[in-house]
């Protein structure tokens, strides 16, 4: 992973973990709850190099299991392309959810599997986990993810001027390598 990749990963997780100790009781993100993992997102080339490179040093069977997981949900990904479905409401189970509904690769996870039990900012609308205790209406701190989607375009870019500018479902990345 990249030098400026793991920085923005810190920068991210630390802004994340500020909205934590300010609003303890509305973030309800704990270790076992996965609703973030059925939540339908693609990644930028920086991430996906990083998981890439990460998931193929997973036992042999983690990546089986997320191999068989990968072929259903980017089946379920293409139906929702082919039908113009508005993919941020869509629900597909990411490919890299244990059975005992952990992260296969926690620490390599995606900027939005890392911000998602918090208020984001996307596009000048705010954005929050259902299952959280963030009222509707209130006054809270959100992450800019424009600027940080930004910065994974920078990074990206740096790699490879072309397909920066592309973005892969997680299911379509663990398929290549699998």
């Amino acid at each position: 992973m990249s030098t400026r990749l793991k920085e923005l990963y810190r920068e991210v997780d630390q802004a994340v973990e500020a909205v934590k100790k300010r609003f303890p009781a509305e973030v309800k993100c704990r270790r076992g709850c996965s609703d973030c993992c059925h939540a339908v997102f693609d990644v930028s080339l920086a991430e996906a190099v990083a998981i890439q490179k990460e998931f193929m040093k997973l036992p042999r069977e983690k990546r089986r299991l997320a191999a068989r997981q990968a072929k259903k949900a980017l089946e379920q990904w293409n139906r929702l392309v082919q039908q113009k479905a508005d993919i941020s409401r869509a629900r597909i189970r990411c490919p890299l959810l244990s059975e005992d509904h952990l992260c296969m690769l926690y620490e390599m996870r995606p900027v939005n599997c890392r911000t998602y039990g918090v208020p984001v900012e996307i596009d000048g609308k705010s954005a929050v986990c259902g299952l959280s205790g963030f009222r509707p209406g209130g006054s809270y701190p959100t992450i800019k993810i424009n600027a940080v989607q930004q910065a994974l375009l920078e990074i990206s870019q740096a790699l490879d001027q072309e397909l920066s500018r592309k973005r892969w479902p997680i299911a379509a990345l663990i398929l290549e390598v699998s």
